[in-house]
Parts: structure tokens; sequence; C-alpha cells
């Protein structure tokens, strides 16, 4: 009697198991031939009713996040990414500052040498000797002018500081009689806050003749430096060129390989466009102020076309530095038609020369210009103003070369289209027949 309970229970324990075991097949098979269960569940007012022993089912958490949200995440991250490449980047360029810029200055130097040397090799001349001929040429024309600055400028010192002197006398007589107002005693506390200024800060103006040693020795390691990599350059240019390639994947390699050539010659433009307009502007600048007897017309005018490469604020100061030298050397109507002559010549440029010359292969929207060149000056100095621009010219066209490449592939991986089928001609009516 003792054991019938449980054998009962044995039993009673296979049975429910087997009905589990019947139902999880059942639904199985349901759900293999695409049965519905709930379809089959009790429904009120058309609307299924859940059971009440059916567990809650909770949506995956991605699919519960908002479209846009995903979006905005799956952007940021890349964002957050990129940011930090390019922060990375800029420390980079920070610690090796000297280097980065003696080797852009190499780059632009070349660009502007490198068609001489192209021309002499088609004229057979060897290839060391083309590189030497031109390099030598090139970096003797630039030490030339270098020097004539400095010695116009040592030979017109003293006459500058007596005229200097005079200009500042006329200009105080100018303020006395002019319609501002400006009485003796506000002119000499002027002039005694500026000697307070100068006197105050002998210090600091010491220390920055130290800092401008020091600028100056970096000036000539960063010159030297720029000088080597432009022979080498020169000389090597396309097999560094195609040892260049081979860092790049494979699979990017052609795209590359054809914006590397278009890039290039968007900086030989840029750099020779730029020298034409700085040129020019040069030229008729020193022409102008030479007429109007203002003093060192000729540092200036080579100040001038040094100022040209750096866009929109080298033109302001260089073309002010000659209004100022004018104005207190020969007064305010000199100063007046200097300030037009530079206004003229500088319009002239940007509304003629430049598109002309320049062309359509570097055209750079002028916000860009100028956040290019406040980026370059706060991150480099005037060098990085200097190479700002011609960076981002090469930029768009690498960005448009490869953009047109991808274009090309997805196009040629495309299937064809289907040839539409012929359309059957239209059935004739019968003739009539009498």
């Amino acid at each position: 009697m003792s054991r019938v309970p449980r054998w009962l229970n044995r039993v009673g324990t296979g049975v429910t198991g087997w009905g589990e075991r019947l139902e999880q097949r059942r639904r199985e098979v349901d759900s293999e031939n695409g049965h519905d269960p709930a379809a089959h569940a009790p429904q009120q007012d058309g609307v299924p009713v859940p059971s009440v022993h059916a567990p809650a089912v909770r949506p995956d958490p991605a699919a519960a996040v908002p479209w846009g949200m995903r979006v905005a995440a799956e952007a940021g991250w890349r964002l957050l990414v990129l940011a930090g490449t390019l922060w990375v980047l800029m420390r980079v360029i920070s610690a090796v500052q000297l280097v980065v810029l003696a080797f852009a200055a190499a780059l632009l130097i070349t660009a502007l040498l490198q068609p001489t040397v192209a021309r002499l090799r088609l004229h057979g001349v060897p290839r060391g000797l083309a590189t030497a001929l031109t390099a030598i040429l090139g970096f003797v024309v630039m030490g030339l002018i270098g020097w004539f600055v400095t010695w116009q400028v040592m030979e017109n010192i003293d006459n500058l500081s007596g005229q200097v002197q005079s200009g500042i006398d006329e200009l105080r007589g100018w303020l006395l009689n002019s319609p501002f107002h400006v009485t003796e005693d506000q002119i000499n506390d002027i002039a005694k806050s500026l000697r307070e200024a100068v006197g105050s800060n002998t210090e600091e103006i010491t220390s920055a003749g130290i800092q401008g040693v020091t600028v100056i020795v970096e000036a000539l390691t960063g010159l030297l430096l720029a000088v080597f990599c432009t022979l080498f350059l020169l000389y090597d240019g396309d097999r560094i060129w195609q040892w260049t390639l081979k860092l790049v994947p494979a699979a990017a390699r052609p795209g590359v390989a054809g914006a590397g050539p278009r890039a290039w010659r968007t900086l030989t433009a840029y750099v020779r466009g730029t020298v034409i307009v700085a040129l020019i502007d040069a030229i008729f600048i020193g022409i102008g102020i030479y007429f109007l007897n203002v003093p060192m017309a000729v540092p200036l005018a080579v100040f001038i076309f040094l100022g040209a490469f750096v866009p929109l604020v080298g033109a302001v100061v260089s073309g002010a530095l000659a209004v100022v030298v004018a104005l207190v050397t020969q007064g305010v109507f000199t100063a007046v038609m200097t300030l037009v002559v530079v206004l003229a010549v500088q319009q002239i440029e940007g509304h003629i020369l430049q598109p002309f010359i320049l062309g359509r292969a570097v055209r750079v929207h002028p916000l860009a210009v100028v956040l290019a060149v406040a980026t370059g000056g706060l991150v480099a100095g005037i060098g990085g103003a200097v190479v700002a621009v011609p960076l981002v010219a090469v930029t768009n066209t690498v960005v448009a070369s490869l953009h047109a490449y991808s274009r090309r592939q997805a196009l040629r991986k495309a299937p064809p289209s289907p040839e539409p089928a012929p359309e059957a001609a239209p059935a004739q009516a019968p003739a009539p027949t009498d």
C-alpha cells in the first residue's frame, strides 16, 4: 500500500513531461508552417486579448532608440575619432613645426622651379645638371633680392630718420590746425605716454631682442633644411612620389595615383600665378610711390611682393606700411595719394589679374581663404599663413579627384541596364476592296 503513491507520482511526472514536449513540438511545427498562434487567441472586438500567463515581450534596445538618435550617435563617435586624430596631428606638427614649415617651403619652391628643370630635360640636359643649374639660379636670385633690400634700407636709414622727424613735426602742425580740435597738450600727453611705455617695457624689449636672435637661428636652420629638401625634390621627385604610393593601401592606390599629379599641377599653378600677381603688384605700387617721392620705394615694393604670398592679410599689412612711411615722411597728402595707388592696384589685381592668371584650378572661396589664413597663423605664425591657402587648394583638388574616381568605379561596376524591347509596329488596317 505504501508503494502505490510513489508509483502514481512517477507516472504523473512522466505524463506531464510528455505533454510539455508534445506542446513544444506543436509550437515548432506551427512556426515552421507559418501558422500564427496569436490568430487563434481569444479576441474582443477584433483585438487579441493577451493571455494572463503569457510572458511580457520586450523590444530590442536598439530598435527602441529613435532612428534620428541612432544616426546622430553614429555620426557623433566618428566625429570624435576625427577630432581626436586632428588634435594628435596638430600636436605632432607643433612639436616639429620647423621641419614641417621647411618642407612646405621646399614644396613651394620646387613647384616654382620644377618646370624649368623639365624644360632643360626636354633639351637633353642630364637630370643632375638641370637640377643644379635651376637650383643655383633660383637661390642666387632670391639671395640677391634679400641683399638688395638690406642694402637699400641701410643706405636710406639716416635720411629716413631725418625725414621721419620732419614728418612728425609736419603731422603735429597739421593736427593742431585740423578740424579735429586736437590741442598741443593732448599731443604732448600722447608722446609722453609713448615714452613711458617704452621706458617701462625695457626688459620686455630686451627679452624680445634675445628671442629675435633665437628666431634668426631657427630661420637659418629652416632655410638650410628647405634648400636640401628642394634639391632632392627637384632631382628625385618622381621616385619619392612612387615610394610614397607604396604606403597607400592597394585598394586606394589607383585613386591616389591619379589625384597626386592633379594636386601637383594645382600647386604649381598657384605658386606661379601668385609670383606673377605679386610681381605686378610690387612693380606698379613701387612705381607709384617712387613718383610720389616716398623714401625707400624699392624696399617697400619688395615687402609688397613678399606680402602677396599671404592672401588678404599680406596685401593689407604691406600697403599699410607704405602709407605709414609716406605719412611720417611726406605728409598727409602724399599718404592719401599712396593709399589711392595701393587700393587701385590691389582692386585691379583682385578682380582681374587673379581670376585670369590663377584660373579655376586653384579657385578657393574667400571665406575658406580667410579661415585658412587665420587657422594657419594661429597654428604656425606667418609660415602657417603662407602655407594655408595652397594647402586648402591642393586638398580641394584631391577631394574632387577622388570623388570623380569613385563615381567612375561605381559606374564601371554597376550592372548594365536591360535594353528596352522593340516596340511592335502598329497593325495596318486592310485596304478597302471594291
